[in-house]
């Protein structure tokens, strides 16, 4: 259990930990793999692809024989997925590049499925990436992605929330969002342009747009058994034992003064940010923490056009 890469200077080093093996029912991509028709697919491209999580997965709902490339900016993270591939006996099937996916290193209409998890969110400019997404489709093909609301998580109402102060509630929000509006402000992504990618989709020119929501929510609740249950509670105890809230003190004042805070109101700012993830793990070790996590998070698809009629 755990994360094995926290603390690393790496892109999104903080979230490649035990919790991602919990963001999707299986069941639920069966029927998606369904719904896409993805028994047709022979050649996927996962897009920022990290440790090789997001296109593991979806290969499990998909032929046996589908061929997986994945790119990804960091090189760390191209030698740890192409481990973990030979790990799990998938070196003869996936395969692993840097690259950047605004830039993607492959000739036109190279793959069946272009798709990616939680990269459009780190771009500044997300629509060049799925017109280059778009690019290395096939006509016919599909490009899919997996991106979040993130600010909804902070409007769940767990059993230490709900007790919590209307204004204190309010005040954690407004610190996500400024936030998220300073890395907006920064040119690094926006964490929330989940409900935006639809429209995205359709002005780079992909057609049958559609998009569906996870279905999963991990409800947590003690003795905290259930492995997504005690990946979340490690996750928790971690966060506060290194005082991290979003992000680190530091990353977190940064984007902070970038969405237009100010350096005055940041400590108490972050301290009450802190305060409610140390209330949560006190509830976790007596045992009277419940709630469920998960906020929206989307599936966008939508194909390029051409192809068979």
């Amino acid at each position: 259990m755990g994360n094995e890469f926290k603390g690393r200077a790496t892109h999104s080093a903080e979230h490649f930990g035990d919790t991602r093996d919990h963001w999707w029912n299986l069941d639920f991509l069966r029927l998606m793999a369904k719904r896409w028709k993805l028994d047709a697919v022979r050649d996927v491209l996962d897009v920022g692809c990290g440790v090789g999580h997001w296109g593991m997965l979806l290969a499990a709902v998909m032929p046996d024989d589908v061929r997986v490339t994945g790119v990804d900016r960091e090189p760390d993270w191209v030698d740890r997925a192409s481990e973990r591939a030979r790990e799990r006996g998938l070196a003869g099937r996936f395969s692993y590049r840097q690259g950047e996916a605004q830039r993607l290193p492959f000739p036109d209409d190279s793959f069946d499925l272009t798709t990616c998890q939680t990269v459009l969110i780190h771009l500044p400019d997300p629509g060049a990436a799925i017109a280059e997404m778009m690019r290395v489709t096939r006509p016919g093909g599909l490009v899919a992605v997996a991106e979040p609301n993130n600010l909804t998580e902070s409007l769940l109402l767990d059993s230490i929330t709900n007790r919590a102060s209307i204004a204190d509630i309010v005040e954690l929000v407004r610190l996500q969002l400024t936030c998220e509006r300073g890395k907006v402000a920064l040119g690094e992504g926006d964490n929330s342009l989940g409900d935006r990618v639809p429209g995205l989709f359709v002005a780079q020119g992909l057609i049958g747009v559609e998009a569906h929501v996870n279905d999963k929510a991990t409800a947590v609740f003690p003795p905290y058994e259930a492995d997504a249950q005690r990946a979340f509670v490690e996750d928790a105890r971690d966060r506060v034992e290194r005082r991290y809230w979003n992000a680190s003190e530091a990353d977190t004042r940064r984007l902070f003064l970038a969405g237009g805070g100010s350096e005055g109101d940041f400590a108490a700012h972050y301290a009450r940010g802190l305060a409610s993830r140390e209330k949560i793990v006190r509830g976790i070790g007596d045992g009277t923490y419940h709630g469920v996590i998960g906020g929206e998070f989307y599936l966008v698809a939508g194909r390029k056009p051409g192809g068979p009629a």
